[in-house]
């Protein structure tokens, strides 16, 4: 899980960085807390407040380019609706490595393939995992280097928006917690 956080946080870290390259100026961090501090101050919600900042045009470009992914590899044959794909509880590939020892490394003899992962119940209505193949790109050794780092941005991208909505989903389940004003000054 560690591995996977840190992988995020630099995927988040080299976003941000490209987002600054194309003239996007990131404030400096000591006004920012300081403006966060006045403004959560003057507010009477507990609720964590959406901001505008770079988080939320990360998320955009991330989506967009995760839809613009899901045609150009046609998943849409395997999974037509582009909102469903995210309904997948993990996404994985076979035949290309993704840990950090392993990286990109095509599997030589392997299949390549986008397998989303969900759970179902079974007969005895205990939840097992079931693997679907969302595309099918061929054996390992033929296999295009443009397509290969593709077919691995489709599954970091999609698990980076994963992260998101897991995000989203914690703030609301915060913002229903009564947290003191004294908590919230610690916090920010």
């Amino acid at each position: 899980m560690s591995s996977s956080l840190d992988k995020l946080k630099a995927l988040t870290s080299r976003l941000e960085d490209k987002l600054e390259q194309k003239g996007k100026v990131i404030p400096d961090v000591s006004t920012e807390v300081k403006v966060e501090k006045t403004t959560i101050e003057k507010t009477t919600s507990n609720a964590p407040k959406k901001s505008t900042n770079s988080y939320d045009n990360v998320r955009k470009e991330n989506i967009e380019r995760v839809k613009s992914l899901y045609e150009k590899l046609k998943i849409f044959e395997k999974s037509p609706d582009f909102d469903q794909i995210f309904m997948y509880k993990a996404m994985n590939l076979s035949g290309i490595g993704l840990k950090e020892d392993d990286f990109g490394e095509v599997r030589d003899g392997k299949y390549i393939q986008i397998i989303a992962i969900t759970y179902e119940p079974d007969k005895n209505g205990k939840k097992k995992a079931k693997n679907i193949s969302l595309g099918y790109f061929g054996k390992a050794e033929t296999l295009d280097e443009t397509l290969k780092n593709e077919i691995i941005e489709f599954v970091l991208r999609w698990r980076y928006e994963k992260a998101f909505q897991n995000v989203e989903h914690y703030k609301d389940l915060i913002a229903r917690v009564d947290v003191s004003e004294e908590t919230q000054e610690t916090l920010f």
